[in-house]
């Protein structure tokens, strides 16, 4: 790979990540600001951003985004996806906010990797190795220094946030794992597009879109703009085209950026109580990604080095083979 592609590749992934943590930020700010509802914005946000993404892929693939209709299982996993996966990760994600604040809820979901790692170790009946058991390690006492400031025994946040923070990291491990077959298959524009879609028709039934509480001016409306169109479909965009450019474990510590942006701005911008103890527990949480990142890439170029291994006895078999 030429190091300009893969510096396009980095941009990418940093974009997409500064984005997502600028728009839990801009979130927070709706909500502490102008007293939008979570509910509301979350419909919207996913109705929007739903509807612009399947128009973006059936101008690339006409017809494409009515064939995964056709088959009863994909249905059935795309609406599980939807209401379990996209729509409790929105929303848990924006309560979570609402409960404590933008920095707080981003970094508590990234304890999403290391619940991913448990449930694989559970569901295969494998031991983790070494680094795996340091990362979940690190997401525990980080999440415990989140909660109590290092004073065990006492909460520093309201019980709802910190119930909804890990719930939004349970929805997150849900959503990255569930529709792996269905995004092999149909494509991530396709998944995602009515994913959100579909999230946001069933959301509707709880808070209508059109019906608004709130102040609804200049401010509240570029901030809502901005979350549907870059932190939703610009960001996710740049991310999937990095994926084709760069390794999912690069991505996935590139993608750190996203905690840090939203608690950099949470302290800069919106005044956000975040102290030295609340560094470390975010510093904790963000090492459990870079740790199960750096495993996946060891176990990957293990299967590779395999791979090559195997390829070179076929293309030269030993002497007793060709005997």
């Amino acid at each position: 790979m030429s190091q300009g592609r893969k510096a396009k590749g980095i941009l990418l992934v940093l974009t997409a990540a500064s984005l997502w943590g600028i728009s839990g930020s801009v979130a927070q700010y709706l909500f502490e600001q102008h007293h939008l509802r979570p509910e509301w914005l979350v419909d919207v946000r996913l109705l929007v951003a739903g509807l612009a993404m399947l128009l973006i892929v059936s101008v690339r693939s006409p017809g494409r985004i009515w064939r995964i209709w056709a088959s009863p299982k994909d249905v059935l996993e795309l609406l599980l996806f939807s209401l379990l996966g996209m729509l409790a990760v929105q929303y848990t994600y924006f309560a979570a906010i609402r409960h404590a604040n933008a920095a707080t809820a981003t970094v508590l979901q990234y304890l999403a990797p290391a619940l991913i790692c448990c449930y694989l170790a559970l569901r295969r009946r494998t031991m983790p190795t070494a680094r795996e058991l340091t990362a979940v390690a690190l997401s525990f006492a980080g999440t415990l220094l989140l909660a109590t400031h290092g004073r065990i025994g006492s909460l520093s946040m309201t019980p709802a946030a910190l119930i909804w923070g890990i719930v939004s990291a349970i929805a997150l491990a849900f959503y990255t794992l569930q529709p792996i077959r269905l995004l092999r298959e149909w494509g991530s524009g396709t998944v995602v597009g009515w994913g959100m879609l579909l999230g946001g028709i069933a959301l509707s039934f709880v808070q209508p879109p059109w019906r608004f509480s709130g102040d609804w001016n200049l401010s509240s409306g570029l901030g809502v703009g901005f979350i549907i169109l870059f932190g939703t479909l610009i960001a996710f965009f740049c991310y999937m085209e990095s994926l084709n450019i760069l390794d999912a474990s690069e991505t996935s510590v590139l993608a750190c950026l996203e905690p840090l942006t939203a608690a950099l701005l949470g302290v800069l911008w919106l005044g956000s109580a975040f102290g030295p103890i609340d560094w470390l527990g975010a510093l904790c949480i963000i090492g459990t990604v870079v740790l199960l990142s750096l495993s996946q890439s060891q176990a990957r170029n293990k299967v590779m080095k395999r791979t090559r291994q195997e390829a070179a006895v076929l293309a030269d078999p030993p002497l007793q083979a060709r005997e």
